[in-house]
């Protein structure tokens, strides 16, 4: 989506956001302490605040940032209505190196911001990652069936099945097999988890009119929203999913690109 630059320089800045957070591959890696961002922004000439998200919401910034994947996730479930600078995390992230000069940047204003989109599921909340639907039982194979606007696109058996944006793609969907979307298609990438096949499809697929079943009777499904648990699913059950409302994220000159560092 085109960014916008924001018109004006933020001053108060809410940071959140753990010690240490997933890198690629899953491995930790380690991000500047909260008081380092903290003492940062307050030297920059800004007005920092820290700590529990309930707690830096009250006191009302006008740009957030999140280190790492699980802060900005739960950044989105608190819907805050203010731009978020992602550090280790999103689909332009800050990487760990710059996040004190990405913040000079916000503070000077030459953030852009950006539209990420999510999902929603009916009476479960919103996603910026994926949606993931996981049979209940270790090990536990079940069906599921795919249609999108109406139409059927597949049935298949699986542990589960992964449904990701372009901001997530990159994700849990990417390492069982599924491919990297461009931040401008406005689709999603569904992917079967554990496919109980020699060859199993992917599909990429328009955000909207997008429905999964579960086609087995015995096998309970859990579904998780970016990684939490949401629900348990019962056997029978469609579960809806749709665009949800687009995430404001900052992207400065520190950023990196949607797919990340290209080898040279």
């Amino acid at each position: 989506m085109t960014p916008d630059r924001t018109a004006d320089r933020p001053t108060r800045i809410g940071i959140v956001g753990p010690r240490e957070t997933a890198g690629s591959g899953g491995q930790p890696t380690t991000v500047p302490p909260l008081e380092e961002l903290v003492a940062a922004v307050r030297e920059l000439g800004g007005d920092p605040v820290s700590g529990p998200i309930d707690r830096v919401l009250e006191a009302a910034p006008s740009a957030l940032v999140a280190v790492g994947e699980a802060a900005l996730c739960e950044l989105v479930r608190a819907d805050p209505g203010v731009p978020t600078l992602p550090i280790a995390a999103g689909a332009r992230p800050v990487p760990v190196d710059r996040a004190v000069a990405a913040l000079e940047s916000v503070l000077a204003g030459e953030g852009d911001r950006r539209h990420d989109r999510s999902l929603s599921v009916d009476g479960e909340g919103r996603a910026l990652l994926d949606v993931t639907l996981v049979a209940d039982e270790p090990a536990r194979i079940t069906g599921f069936a795919v249609r999108s606007r109406d139409e059927p696109v597949a049935r298949f058996r699986a542990d589960g099945v992964v449904v990701a944006t372009p901001t997530g793609s990159g994700g849990y969907a990417n390492a069982a097999g599924g491919p990297l979307l461009s931040p401008a298609i406005d689709g999603v990438a569904v992917v079967p988890i554990g496919p109980f096949a020699v060859r199993a499809d992917r599909w990429v697929l328009p955000a909207d009119g997008l429905e999964l079943s579960i086609v087995r009777e015995e096998t309970l499904v859990s579904l998780a929203l970016d990684g939490e648990p949401a629900a348990t699913v019962a056997p029978g059950s469609t579960v809806e999913i749709r665009p949800g409302e687009p995430v404001a994220t900052l992207v400065v000159p520190e950023s990196a690109g949607p797919f990340g560092p290209i080898d040279r």
